[in-house]
């Protein structure tokens, strides 16, 4: 959102007038063509023009003339710095394009290059559009005249072009870029850049000898030049050096895939691979290499060099900041290269295990850890070296304490689904750490539902599904448990007052939090991992604890979120074969979206229903599941009387067939009583429906129902008839409940047939008997039929 004068100052530009617009079109030609010093006019009035050309969704077409002139200020050496930004800006944004004509211009000098650059890289649309921009910065890298100075913003730009067109760059471009690189990196200068000294009042200008580079901690810096090198001012090398380097994993992962590769890496043993490794690690042997080779030696020496830097004690806290990105990356780097070629991994494993140890005991580095968790996971099999501890760190300490640190959590999250498979496979502890994981869900949820969406599936096993519903359905739970977690540690609990803001909802959930009798609930909403218990008995209690966060934005996005969750799981769990286990699910805490899914998890494991009976059965026979939960309480019915069948499970006594047919009849004898004071009724004809035909299906399996079955049936004539179910139901829906009833008591009428027609084969999933002349059944259903027509008496009255 904006402000409301910077509101107002967009709104203005997206209405502007077309004759209005022409008139400050004019006006800015005349002042772009003034010698007059109008500079503060001129800034003013392209600040306006780029307001107007990026305040619409789509591109305004600038008269030629103007394009004209705001090339020429990209190109001009002399016009300040401020004219070119914001010709560039505006050009970015208008039409006609300006790629064209600027990539046949392109200038020389470094500062106008980047801004002209910026145009063509938006605007480019193939690698033919690029093609003269990358041509013309080539041309810098391949010139062997000294005099030659390579422009400093070379290596963004063409980052940027090989980012958006890999394979602009041929095999000997690559190799003179791989070269350039190589060189940068490992032979940079070690002084700081030549500053100039006032000399005094009565002395000229002179220039001071330029001092050593330093280290981060003031020692004076005493191997080859990194971005961790400190000083006043740097040489052009300097920042070509830094340069290379922030380029340095992108331009890997692009063109270093041809160089040793893993195979022939493999080839090796163990003891040649160290001897080789050893000798390409000195410097007059690595020049002797291809240049790919090469810069890839020179890479890993200078993410060694990173390494070591990082071990000292920064002066500036921007310093200690700049060791922490540079630890991630250049063990990113040291990654890469180890998978180009495996000889790395037995020169970079003692770095990174000594790496490891230094920084796990604090969790600032929790970030720099994730690298090197990465360089475990694709290394440590081939080192031989145990990783087991490295995982369990990360997979328990990391989002059990710092599940309030959205960076992490992201980066986190994008590291368990860029190994989703791997850590399925080789990480034990992966799928058993869903209740840590969910904790960066519960805590970021806006910023990580797509993710974990994503993630979802792969946290799901037989031995933890059930754990892993009832952790969905207490998503919202663990939110609420988090947020006073986090408050409790804030607020001391001597501070009364303190509490006392927050709200007298709050206090009390804080103070439940704390009393030693809910400690065990709380421990188990908050566990690590898997393994404690699917859930826990007092989850009334639990919730009565935590009612004071309801309102809490957190649990209330988590909410929102959790029936999404159960579909993906839902949708998962019906590919995994042996999830039988669902049976033991808590069916008090579903809702609609099990009613979804309800159905084809009985189809995939009809014992579910005689596994369940107790709380089914309770649920069924209550007409406050109908009030409360009807979508659900439909399907629940529907199941029952499908799947409850010998042919199904063969403990399905009669004893249970006849338990769910009296629940079920005694819940349908009550909805459909009619009283002159009663109220219409609160449910859908399609719960009726349901309801009679399950009635039908229960009974047609144990014959002494039926008597039972046709008297409730016979009475929905009458009901569906009576003066306020008439009213609240369509004539369509009355017809339906009336048919529907007809004929259950007609084939009740016959129980044999009713039997084969109400409950068909385990194995019918793909009948072909309305096409097969050798079945029996469609003549069987003949019969039916004409029994059904020729007894039109079989209506009740």
């Amino acid at each position: 959102m904006f402000a409301p004068g910077t509101e107002s100052l967009v709104k203005q530009a997206r209405e502007i007038q077309e004759e209005e617009l022409q008139r400050f079109y004019g006006r800015i030609s005349k002042h772009l063509l003034s010698n007059k010093e109008v500079a503060v006019e001129v800034v003013d009035s392209l600040q306006r023009l780029h307001l107007i050309v990026s305040a619409t969704k789509y591109a305004r077409t600038l008269p030629p003339d103007l394009i004209k002139k705001l090339q020429t200020l990209l190109r001009s050496l002399s016009c300040p710095e401020q004219f070119q930004i914001l010709s560039s800006a505006i050009l970015r944004e208008s039409l006609p394009l300006s790629l064209h004509t600027l990539s046949t211009e392109l200038s020389q000098d470094s500062r106008a290059l980047s801004y002209m650059a910026s145009v063509v890289l938006s605007q480019a649309g193939n690698k033919e559009d690029l093609l003269p921009l990358c041509q013309h910065l080539l041309k810098f890298l391949e010139s062997r005249q000294p005099e030659v100075q390579v422009p400093k913003h070379t290596l963004p730009i063409l980052s940027k072009i090989f980012s958006f067109s890999p394979k602009i760059l041929s095999e000997d471009q690559v190799n003179v870029v791989s070269r350039k690189l190589a060189d940068w990196l490992r032979y940079a200068s070690v002084h700081q850049g030549a500053s100039m000294s006032s000399g005094g009042f009565f002395t000229s200008p002179r220039i001071r000898q330029p001092a050593p580079m330093t280290e981060v901690d003031g020692a004076v810096a005493g191997d080859f030049f990194t971005v961790l090198c400190v000083g006043q001012s740097y040489t052009e090398d300097q920042w070509m050096n830094m340069y290379t380097f922030s380029m340095m994993k992108n331009w890997l992962l692009t063109y270093d895939t041809e160089g040793t590769s893993n195979a022939e890496s493999d080839d090796r043993s163990e003891v040649d691979s160290s001897v080789m490794s050893m000798v390409s690690a000195t410097s007059s042997s690595s020049r002797l290499l291809p240049p790919k080779e090469r810069l890839r030696e020179k890479a890993f020496e200078y993410c060694h060099r990173l390494i070591e830097q990082s071990d000292r004690k920064a002066l500036k806290r921007t310093d200690a900041e700049l060791q922490k990105a540079c630890l991630v990356e250049s063990v990113a780097i040291m990654d890469i290269i180890c998978n180009e070629d495996a000889s790395y991994v037995y020169r970079a494993f003692p770095c990174i295990k000594a790496l490891y140890g230094r920084l796990s005991p604090d969790l600032a580095f929790a970030r720099a850890l994730l690298p090197i968790a990465q360089f475990y996971l694709n290394h440590s099999e081939t080192a031989a070296v145990d990783s087991e501890a490295v995982f369990y760190q990360v997979f328990t300490r990391f989002p059990a304490e710092l599940f309030n640190e959205p960076m992490l959590a992201f980066e986190f999250v994008h590291f368990c689904l860029h190994n989703v498979s791997v850590l399925q496979e080789k990480v034990v502890i992966y799928r058993h750490s869903f209740p840590n994981l969910l904790k960066f869900l519960a805590w970021n949820s806006p910023g990580l539902i797509s993710e974990y969406v994503e993630l979802l599936p792969s946290l799901l096993a037989p031995e933890t599904a059930i754990e892993l519903l009832h952790s969905l359905l207490d998503l919202p739970c663990l939110a609420a448990a988090l947020d006073l977690q986090h408050r409790s540690s804030c607020y001391p609990a001597l501070d009364r007052a303190v509490w006392d803001q927050q709200g007298s909802k709050i206090t009390a959930s804080l103070d439940a939090f704390r009393q030693p009798s809910y400690r065990g609930l709380f421990l188990y909403i908050l566990r690590p991992e898997a393994g404690t218990g699917d859930t826990i008995d007092r989850l009334s209690t639990l919730h009565e604890a935590l009612e004071g966060m309801v309102e809490s934005p957190r649990v209330v996005r988590c909410a929102q979120i959790v029936p999404v969750l159960l579909h993906i799981y839902f949708n998962t769990v019906t590919q995994v074969k042996n999830t039988t286990g669902l049976a033991r699910t808590n069916f008090s805490q579903s809702d609609r979206v099990f009613s979804t899914h309800l159905q084809t998890l009985c189809k995939l494991h009809p014992p579910l229903i005689v596994d369940q009976y107790k709380e089914l059965l309770e649920f069924v026979s209550t007409t406050t599941s109908i009030y409360s939960k009807e979508n659900f309480y439909t399907h629940a019915v529907w199941v029952i009387g499908e799947y409850l069948s010998v042919s199904y499970d063969p403990r399905c006594t009669v004893e249970l067939i006849t338990s769910f047919f009296e629940g079920i009849e005694a819940v349908l004898f009550e909805i459909t009583q009619v009283r002159q004071s009663s109220s219409p009724p609160c449910y859908s004809p399609r719960l009726l429906t349901v309801l009679m035909t399950a009635l039908a299906k229960l009974a047609s399996r144990s014959q002494d129902l039926i008597p039972r079955a046709s008297l409730l049936l016979s009475k929905m004539r009458s009901f569906a008839r009576s003066g306020p179910v008439a009213v609240y139901f369509s004539e369509e829906d009355t017809e339906e409940i009336i048919t529907r009833a007809h004929e259950l008591i007609n084939l009740l009428k016959l129980p044999n047939v009713a039997q084969f027609v109400l409950a068909p084969s385990t194995h019918g999933d793909s009948p072909r008997w309305h096409r097969d002349t050798n079945a029996g059944l469609p003549q069987r259903m003949r019969a039916i039929s004409g029994l059904l027509h020729n007894h039109s008496n079989f209506l009740p009255a």
